[in-house]
């Protein structure tokens, strides 16, 4: 097999020019950000999970039951070895039971004594004293504007779907690997644990996409698209290039009127405003690790700082400056 040039964009090295947008996607699920926590509860106990914005929230069930309340969703019970997703940086509520008091037993995650096992990875103890649960918790946030959307297309409440024959070994490995791993705080535990975590919530993101009937239409369903989902790709390799409605049809092998109907059709909103917005959230992306106003209007195609500027709140709502003020704080302390 012949090895194509390494292409940079969007600080994503391809060592070959891909083919498939959504796996281009699911490649982009890269996670940061993260903390962990080794939950060891006797009931009676309650957990509150407060809300973090732009993050998802993931538990493993190792031993032991909870059950989960996430608003705008039925409660779910979950049971050993059963992996759930809160995605969207909703607050919710884990229980030993239904009926234990949100304001007894426990509290807020964040406010509760725990035990740093490193500078990600905690082990919490509380409860009650009666029969024993472990649950592995953790936060993490996804850096690429192509993963951030994805994310944000997922339902409340996310469960792995272990059911399909072809992946039930794959899943159950990896879920008894990540449980095994919590039993015990060996050398290196944090690292496997975390990134065991990590392999999970893309396994659960994947299965859902191959699965949920919401994953054959809007933006995820145009990425599948064999014509739009390639310009849908090019737009997200290099959204500094003078793109046109034009550029896209060629992109795509279509005429211009076909394809500006059934980009929009697909996706939901006209080509040339999906590239404004993709523009944008790909440089808050870059202004939130640290790159200067100068320097995305230079790589965006904006002839100045002000025009880009002018752009950037238009479509944002926000000017590029109160982002590198938010990233100079909220985002700092949760790296």
């Amino acid at each position: 097999m012949t090895i194509e040039r390494v292409r940079e964009t969007d600080n994503v090295l391809y060592p070959w020019t891909p083919v498939d947008p959504l796996a281009e996607a699911l490649h982009l699920l890269r996670m940061r950000g993260g903390f962990y926590c080794r939950s060891e509860l006797t009931a009676p106990w309650a957990l509150e999970m407060p809300p973090v914005a732009d993050s998802v929230s993931f538990h493993l069930v190792v031993s032991g039951e909870m059950w989960l309340e996430v608003p705008n969703s039925a409660s779910a019970r979950l049971l050993p070895g059963e992996f759930v997703i809160v995605p969207h940086g909703a607050g919710h509520l884990m229980r030993s039971d239904p009926s234990v008091p949100s304001t007894g037993c426990a509290g807020r995650v964040d406010l509760l004594p725990q035990t740093m096992i490193g500078d990600h990875y905690s082990v919490l103890r509380c409860g009650g004293g009666g029969e024993r649960s472990t649950l592995v918790c953790g936060v993490v946030e996804f850096d690429h504007p192509t993963a951030r959307r994805l994310v944000a297309l997922l339902p409340p409440i996310l469960r792995m779907d272990t059911t399909a024959s072809a992946r039930r070994s794959t899943t159950t490995q990896v879920l008894s690997l990540m449980a095994d791993e919590a039993q015990h705080v060996l050398p290196g535990g944090e690292a496997v644990l975390t990134r065991l975590a990590d392999v999970l919530v893309i396994m659960a993101i994947r299965s859902w996409i191959d699965s949920a009937p919401a994953a054959r239409r809007g933006w995820i369903g145009a990425l599948q698209d064999p014509q739009v989902g390639r310009a849908l790709a090019a737009v997200h390799r290099a959204p500094e290039r003078p793109w046109t409605v034009e550029s896209l049809a060629r992109e795509a092998a279509m005429s211009r009127s076909a394809f500006a109907a059934r980009f929009t059709e697909l996706v939901g909103e006209p080509a040339m405003r999906y590239v404004g917005r993709w523009r944008m959230e790909s440089a808050t992306v870059a202004l939130q690790d640290g790159a200067t106003v100068a320097e995305l209007a230079s790589r965006s195609g904006y002839e100045s700082e002000a025009a880009f500027s002018k752009a950037f709140k238009r479509i944002t709502g926000v000017s590029p400056g109160s982002v590198r003020r938010r990233t100079d704080g909220v985002f700092a302390t949760r790296r």
